[in-house]
């Protein structure tokens, strides 16, 4: 068990980022229609990648609570946060619709500009890095 002052911050991401994950992940599986506008042109399987994304963000949060998953979950989903980040870009510059999301800069700004704060806070609700930047000690 970690015996630092950031634990009860670790613990706080990690409950928040695992129903983040969740939700995400059901709503790609019930509804994998609705992102397949936003799903760059060169990605094979459009439909397959979406359902996919949707089993590995429910298997990311699951992993993310126990601590023997927790810092494997935590790579992965990070990994994962990147992976998807040309959605994120194609959505914004390329002017797709998508139904109940806004189509305004006032909401497509700090969806990308939190995409690195999304990956640093997954690397450090599973223990991956410490507070800013550095690698935490074993």
């Amino acid at each position: 068990m970690e015996q630092t002052s950031s634990a009860p911050a670790r613990a706080a991401m990690r409950a928040a980022l695992a129903a983040f994950y969740f939700a995400a992940g059901t709503l790609h599986l019930r509804a994998p229609d609705a992102f397949l506008p936003i799903v760059p042109d060169v990605v094979p399987f459009p439909r397959e990648v979406v359902l996919a994304t949707g089993l590995c963000e429910l298997l990311g949060a699951a992993a993310l609570l126990p601590a023997r998953t927790r810092w494997w979950a935590g790579v992965m989903l990070a990994l994962y946060a990147v992976c998807v980040f040309p959605a994120n870009l194609k959505h914004a510059f390329a002017g797709v619709h998508v139904e109940g999301l806004p189509d305004s800069w006032w909401y497509h700004a700090p969806r990308l500009a939190a995409q690195p704060l999304l990956v640093w806070a997954t690397l450090f609700a599973a223990g991956v890095t410490d507070w800013p930047w550095r690698r935490r000690k074993a």
